[in-house]
């Protein structure tokens, strides 16, 4: 495992809601960040699919990791998602890279896949701002 990888699990352990959310880190290397959590019926919505606020959630972490991974340690400024199919299978995967970056921003993509008995289906896509944290403030 690379040290990257490993300190970005140390933080996602440290983050109460990822940690109740049972939230996991797959990938985290520079310019990219993969983030997985299964699907329980807790997370569902009157309809039978994820609710949206945690696929939005997934979305958002992953493109702060994405970013941080450049950047350093980092928060999202913004960020914009597109639902574009119900997240119903067992298990939710956030994909994440980096488009551009400089030394205290970077813009990043996300594409959120719902796996399961259908195989992979895109059920969101995010595009955000993420900010360095500047140290002291």
């Amino acid at each position: 495992m690379s040290d990257l990888l490993e300190f970005g699990r140390k933080i996602l352990k440290n983050q109460p809601f990822s940690a109740l959310l049972g939230t996991e880190l797959e990938v985290f290397e520079p310019g990219s960040a993969v983030l997985s959590l299964a699907i329980r019926p807790e997370l569902k919505q009157q309809h039978g699919f994820v609710h949206g606020g945690v696929v939005s959630y997934l979305a958002d972490n992953a493109l702060t990791y994405a970013g941080g991974s450049v950047l350093g340690d980092s928060v999202t400024s913004e960020y914009k998602i597109n639902y574009v199919r119900p997240a119903i299978g067992d298990k939710l995967v956030a994909r994440a890279t980096v488009l551009s970056s400089g030394r205290n921003q970077a813009v990043c993509q996300c594409s959120v896949i719902a796996i399961g008995e259908a195989g992979e289906r895109t059920v969101a896509v995010a595009q955000g701002t993420i900010n360095k944290v500047e140290s002291g403030k």
